[in-house]
């Protein structure tokens, strides 16, 4: 077994949703790949993300199956129920079924343990890819991405959840000791999906309606999290991170001015800016004093753009 944990994440997204996911694997991981898959050391909760499916904890790989079915034979009895899983690899063309149910009976027959397809305590994956078979625990997934998705109020332009979930995820990769702000909080998407990660958020909005509608929905989910009737210009304390979803509807167009000002005031109270945009605003964000350290375009349903930018200050 492996002296230094090594993890494999897999990952389902569709073409649209490919920009945004590679974002998110360079704020967890710190690089991306085109791939479905991403092998690191770094330890991630693959609840976090809307687009990880597995992670496997890799404690053997091996060229050759006969080479995993040797290691996995040297493994110590646990006393421990199992269940081995071969995993599907999304970007080639892997075995059929019954060719996986082979692999499976072939390396559990040598685990030291009594099998349990229903409910293991202990649950292993098998994978393969480029030319390399790994071996280790298997952990899925169990984000239901519908999870929030019925609010009690709603708003057509506001982020979809599994949106607002990666967003926050490129914002806010570690969690802890993050002080995080949402300073135009709209009906409280990103506080939703921040506050079922564990994460420190407040938000507040101008708008009246929307900012009970946010308190609503939160307290709906049963997330306790203070929302503020405040302009983003009114904001004093500081944080480490601030996110904003910038106001384009009918009923809060901003013209240039409004908007650079609402920049300025982000760069004031936040270390880092986490900007959604659907409009192109370098030059705001530039006259704001922020530089932008990354950056994707993707599109919801295939309609329009949105572009999400991570941005520090120049000072």
């Amino acid at each position: 077994m492996n002296d230094q944990k090594t993890y494999l994440y897999l990952f389902r997204y569709t073409e649209e949703e490919q920009p945004l996911c590679k974002m998110e694997m360079r704020a967890f991981f710190g690089f991306d790949t085109n791939s479905h898959n991403i092998k690191t050391p770094i330890e991630v909760d693959p609840n976090r993300s809307p687009f990880m499916s597995e992670r496997i904890e890799v404690w053997f790989e091996d060229k050759t199956i006969e080479g995993i079915i040797n290691k996995v034979a040297c493994l110590g009895e646990t006393g421990k129920t199992f269940k081995l899983s071969y995993v599907k690899n999304r970007d080639e063309k892997g075995v059929s079924f019954q060719e996986a149910k082979v692999l499976e009976r072939k390396v559990g027959l040598n685990i030291k343990g009594k099998a349990n397809l229903s409910n293991p305590h202990d649950h292993y994956g098998l994978y393969y890819d480029k030319g390399v078979w790994y071996f280790g625990k298997l952990v899925y997934s169990k984000l239901n991405s519908a999870q929030h998705q019925n609010k009690p109020h709603e708003y057509s332009t506001a982020l979809s959840t599994h949106i607002a979930r990666s967003i926050v995820n490129i914002a806010v990769p570690k969690t802890e000791g993050i002080k995080v702000i949402d300073p135009c909080c709209g009906i409280g998407t990103v506080l939703i999906e921040a506050c079922s990660m564990g994460v420190s958020i407040t938000g507040s909005d101008v708008n009246p309606k929307v900012m009970y509608g946010s308190r609503k929905n939160l307290a709906h989910f049963g997330y306790d999290c203070k929302v503020s009737l405040q302009d983003i210009k009114d904001v004093t304390e500081e944080y480490d991170v601030a996110i904003i979803d910038m106001p384009y509807n009918l009923c809060s167009v901003l013209d240039p001015k409004d908007q650079l000002e609402m920049l300025k005031s982000a760069r004031r109270f936040a270390h880092r800016v986490v900007i959604v945009t659907i409009e192109p605003i370098d030059e705001a964000i530039s006259q704001a004093g922020l530089i932008i350290n990354d950056r994707c375009v993707f599109r919801k349903n295939g309609r329009f753009k949105r572009e999400v930018m991570v941005c520090s200050s120049k000072y």
